[in-house]
């Protein structure tokens, strides 16, 4: 699966398991390090870990496995990384301590919000 397919199958399935806040940042041309961010926040730390075990089962279905897993014991955080894509679930406290979506502002984004789901850049 491309890179921005991934990013944007990842986006539907926190979106399923009424993940809030949902962005896909694009950085491809922006970091060397991956191509999206996939950025959600959780209601609970037992959300949190709900969203990224459904992500984990779900595309391993589809032959896709996380290259690493984070945070996943304390929920506040995790971080799944499929190399080309990487998932931030987030507590809202903790995401907007950390502000990942003003870290790479400039990066085009879809909002999961958006009724039209547009990429905005």
């Amino acid at each position: 699966m491309s890179p921005e397919c991934l990013a944007k199958r990842i986006g539907a399935l926190v979106e399923e398991k009424l993940a809030e806040d949902i962005v896909v940042l694009d950085l491809r041309g922006s970091s060397p390090l991956t191509d999206f961010f996939v950025i959600a926040t959780a209601g609970s730390t037992i959300h949190a870990q709900a969203l990224a075990d459904e992500v984990t089962r779900r595309l391993r279905q589809e032959g896709e496995r996380p290259h690493h897993v984070e945070g996943l014991e304390t929920g506040t955080w995790v971080l799944l990384d499929y190399v080309d894509v990487v998932v931030h679930i987030f507590l809202t406290d903790v995401r907007q301590f950390y502000g990942l979506e003003r870290l790479w502002g400039d990066a085009p984004h879809r909002d999961f919000r958006d009724d039209n789901n547009a990429v905005r850049g």
